[in-house]
C-alpha cells in the first residue's frame, strides 16, 4: 500500500528531539518549556476534591460553566473587558487545540495566512492541512520587532488570517501598543481574522504591560485569543487551555471543537475554576517569579562567554553564545548536548530562511537546582572553549 502524507516534509518536533536526546544522555533539559517544581498544593488539592465530588463524566462541549465565568472574571480583572462565558468563551485542549481549531474553523482551501519567524511549530501544519498557504515574515535579531510595511505588502484579496504571538514564543519579544495599532490599520475595512495566541500574557519584563487584542476594540472584533492554564498555572501536562472570541467566530471554532476534542478533562476543569476562585490573585506574580529566576542565570553565567539576553517575554531566555563559536545554532545546540551536558533548543528550525543565529533558547521555568546546576555546567564548558582558543 502506498501513503500520500499530507504532510511529507514535517517530522518530529525539536522539542520531542532534544527532550529524548537529554533523557539518553542524562543532560540537563532547560530546552522544553515545562516546569520542573512541584505546582501549588492548593491547586492539587481542589482537582481531588472535584474528583471525589465525582465530577468524572464529559464535560459541556464549551467547558464547565463555572471555568467559563471565572475565565471572564480573570479578564474582567486584567483588561477591564467584558466578556460573555456562554457564547465567548470555550475551553481547549491545551493552547495548541485552541490554535488548531481557531486555523481549521476559518481557513479554506488557496486562503492565505500570514505568520511570523521565528514562529511556534503548530502553526504552519495546520495552515497546511486546512488547505491554506503562509507566508512568513521573518523577525530579525536582536530585537525581533515586527516591520509592517513588509507585512502591509502582503495582504491581499486572499489574505484570510494573521497568527501573531505576544509575547513571543521562541524569540521572547513582546508587541507594543503601537504594533496592535498598526495591524488594526492595516487591516481596517479588510475581512481579514486574527489568531493570537497568548499564552504566556502574564510573563511581560522590566515594567511593560501586556497588550492583548482583547482589550484593543477594534481587534477584538476580529479576533481569536488562546491562553494556557498550563503556562500559568505551572502545568502544562494537564492540557488546559481556552480561546476567547466573538460570538460568531466561537460558534465557528466550536464546530471544529466538537469534533476534534470534544470536551476537557472534567475534574481539571471543576478543580481549575475553584482555584481561580479562592485564589484570585494566583497570576498576579509570575513575572517577577520568572525575573527573579531569569536574573539567577544571568548572574551564574556572567563572564563565561555565554550571554543570556535580556528577553522581554515568556518563560523562555536568549542564550547568546557568538563570542564563543561562529557555528550554526544547531551545530552547537548539539555539542552543548554531548560535551557539556545541557539541552536547548535553537531558533532557526522556526523559520522558514533563517537569519545568521548564534542564540539558543533556554526556560527559566525550572527549579533554582536545575538551573544552578545548567548554569554550572554551560560555565565549564564555556571555559573549556575559552581555554582552547
Amino acid at each position: 500500500m502506498k501513503l500520500r502524507s499530507k504532510l511529507p516534509d514535517v517530522g518530529t518536533t525539536i522539542f520531542t528531539i532534544q527532550s529524548r536526546r537529554a533523557q539518553e544522555l542524562g543532560a540537563v533539559n532547560v530546552g522544553q518549556g515545562f516546569p520542573d517544581y512541584p505546582i501549588d498544593p492548593r491547586l492539587a488539592a481542589c482537582v481531588t476534591e472535584a474528583m471525589r465530588d465525582n465530577h468524572n463524566q464529559y464535560a459541556p462541549m464549551a467547558g464547565m460553566p463555572e471555568l467559563r465565568v471565572a475565565i471572564a472574571a480573570k479578564l474582567k480583572d486584567c483588561y477591564a473587558i467584558d466578556v460573555d462565558p456562554a457564547d465567548e468563551i470555550t475551553i481547549s485542549c491545551g493552547g495548541t487545540e485552541g490554535l488548531f481549531s481557531a486555523i481549521m474553523a476559518v481557513v479554506g482551501a488557496g486562503d492565505e495566512v500570514i505568520l511570523f519567524d521565528p514562529a511556534y511549530d503548530s502553526y504552519e501544519p495546520a495552515v497546511r492541512l486546512a488547505g491554506g498557504v503562509c507566508h512568513r515574515v521573518p523577525l530579525q535579531p536582536p530585537d525581533f520587532r515586527v516591520d509592517w510595511s513588509r507585512v502591509a505588502t502582503l495582504i491581499n484579496a486572499r489574505t484570510r488570517l494573521v497568527i501573531i504571538n505576544n509575547p513571543q514564543n521562541p524569540a521572547c519579544s513582546v508587541l507594543a501598543r503601537s504594533d496592535l495599532d498598526e495591524l488594526a490599520r492595516l487591516l481596517r475595512g479588510s475581512d481579514v481574522l486574527v489568531l493570537a495566541d497568548e499564552v504566556y500574557e502574564h510573563v511581560v519584563f522590566d515594567g511593560a504591560k501586556h497588550q492583548s487584542v482583547l482589550a484593543h476594540a477594534e481587534l477584538r472584533e476580529r479576533s481569536f485569543a488562546v491562553f494556557s492554564f498550563g503556562k500559568t498555572l505551572h502545568a502544562t501536562g494537564w492540557r488546559v487551555g481556552y480561546c476567547v472570541a466573538p460570538a460568531p467566530l466561537t460558534a465557528e471554532f466550536r464546530k471544529v471543537h466538537q469534533f476534534n476534542t470534544f470536551t476537557i478533562a472534567t475534574p481539571l476543569q471543576v478543580g481549575i475554576a475553584r482555584y481561580l476562585t479562592a485564589t484570585p490573585e494566583c497570576w498576579q506574580g509570575l513575572t517577577d517569579f520568572f525575573a527573579v529566576k531569569r536574573a539567577a542565570l544571568r548572574a551564574a553565567l556572567a563572564g563565561s562567554g555565554l550571554e543570556l539576553r535580556a528577553g522581554a517575554g515568556t518563560y523562555f531566555q536568549l542564550l547568546d553564545y557568538s563570542s564563543l563559536s561562529d557555528e550554526t545554532d544547531i551545530e552547537f545546540c548539539e555539542r552543548l548536548m554531548v560535551q557539556a551536558g545541557v539541552a536547548t533548543i535553537p531558533l532557526s528550525p522556526f523559520y522558514r530562511e533563517a537569519p545568521r543565529l548564534r542564540l539558543l533558547r533556554v526556560c527559566i521555568a525550572k527549579s533554582d537546582r536545575t538551573l544552578e546546576l545548567a548554569a554550572e555546567k554551560l560555565s565549564r564548558f564555556a571555559r573549556s572553549l575559552r581555554g582552547a582558543a
